[in-house]
């Protein structure tokens, strides 16, 4: 008696395998190139961190709707904003910045203060949106 063997099945001969492979390779390429841009790095300040801000070490930026800069109720320049920043830095390390925003203001001018922020090295930086509704 003769016992029939199944034959192994292989995978067919084509070139899906290689035209897999070959696209799997470019993906991974792709993908480790957009690792090179990573944004603004800042350092924030940990959870857990209790670090205490006295009220007179907090220097307090709004942005309006229009994208102007107000220090102490009053409209500033960016250029301005960028002294006053500069000074209140150098004079005590341990300042803080605090920018509020209105939730209409440009992003733009959003951007150009956080890049003003990392250009002076400010350690303690935070920024929030205003309520719709206080205006807070």
């Amino acid at each position: 008696m003769k016992i029939k063997r199944k034959k192994k099945r292989t995978f067919p001969e084509s070139s899906a395998t290689s035209d897999i492979a070959f696209l799997l390779i470019i993906y991974f390429i792709v993908i480790a190139g957009f690792n090179i841009n990573k944004g603004f790095l800042m350092n924030f300040p940990a959870k857990d961190s209790t670090r205490l801000v006295k009220k007179d070490e907090v220097l307090r930026y709004q942005l309006t709707a229009a994208g102007e800069i107000m220090l102490n109720g009053e409209i500033i320049s960016a250029a301005s904003a960028e002294d006053e920043a500069r000074n209140a830095v150098s004079g005590n390390p341990n300042i803080a910045v605090m920018l509020t925003i209105h939730p209409e203001a440009p992003w733009q001018s959003v951007v150009s203060f956080v890049e003003t922020a990392k250009k002076l090295n400010i350690d303690s930086f935070s920024f929030k949106m205003e309520d719709a509704e206080s205006g807070e």
